[in-house]
């Protein structure tokens, strides 16, 4: 039996669906209403991290209709709105980063997790982002080893905690290190913690971590700093 988020993309080939997240009836992943409300938490994407620091180019503050859109895609069988969301975010990355000196490393899920969701959200926002930015891929760069818990549940220093030895580095990436700087990739930055632990476990095996590439920033992640 195909999952329902599958059987929801097959009915949207034939039929007008409604906009998971306003319910009206449409023949996009979103209506251009909601679309506009999304376009409206766009944030200017500037790189914030100091020495030692990532920068962190985001797309978004996370808030209101983003936030809603982010909910509908992970939480509610909506993997194709991916597809429009991770559009945007290339488009703005083209926007202000020309170079292509660069592989995309998307935060990887559990094995776990994937299986139980269908999908990881990052990954299929960075396949989107490649598309249209041509910049390479790396889906299994990295891999996570470890079942962790719900991170927006946990204190900063319990986030830390959580992703302690987290990560290992991927087959790909073990035989043949890339030799152009990696960015990480994810949905939403609220204190740093994946990014770090992503990091530090590419570095350890040392590759080149330029940064991290995010849908949207929490009013955490605007204020915080790595």
């Amino acid at each position: 039996m195909k999952p329902a988020w599958k059987l929801n993309q097959l009915l949207g080939l034939f039929l007008e669906s409604p906009c998971p997240l306003c319910q009206r009836s449409q023949a996009q992943a979103v209506c251009v209403s909601c679309q506009q409300q999304i376009q409206r938490y766009r944030c200017e994407l500037v790189d914030t991290g100091q020495a030692g620091q990532l920068p962190i180019f985001a797309w978004g503050q996370y808030g209101g209709a983003l936030k809603r859109a982010i909910a509908a895609l992970k939480y509610e069988g909506n993997p194709h709105l991916a597809e429009i969301l991770g559009r945007w975010m290339a488009e703005s990355w083209r926007s202000t980063n020309p170079t292509t000196d660069s592989v995309i490393v998307p935060i990887p899920m559990h094995p776990s997790k994937k299986k139980q969701r269908g999908f990881n959200q990052a990954e299929l926002l960075a396949q989107h982002f490649c598309h249209i930015t041509q910049l390479p891929i790396a889906v299994y760069g990295l891999e996570r080893i470890r079942a962790t818990e719900a991170q927006f549940k946990l204190s900063s220093l319990e986030r830390s905690q959580n992703l302690a030895e987290a990560f290992s580095i991927g087959k790909p990436f073990l035989h043949k290190p890339p030799s152009r700087p990696v960015w990480l990739l994810d949905d939403i930055y609220t204190t740093g913690a994946t990014a770090i632990s992503a990091a530090q476990t590419l570095r350890q095996h040392g590759i080149h971590v330029q940064g991290i590439i995010v849908l949207a920033r929490t009013e955490a992640g605007m204020k915080g700093k790595f």
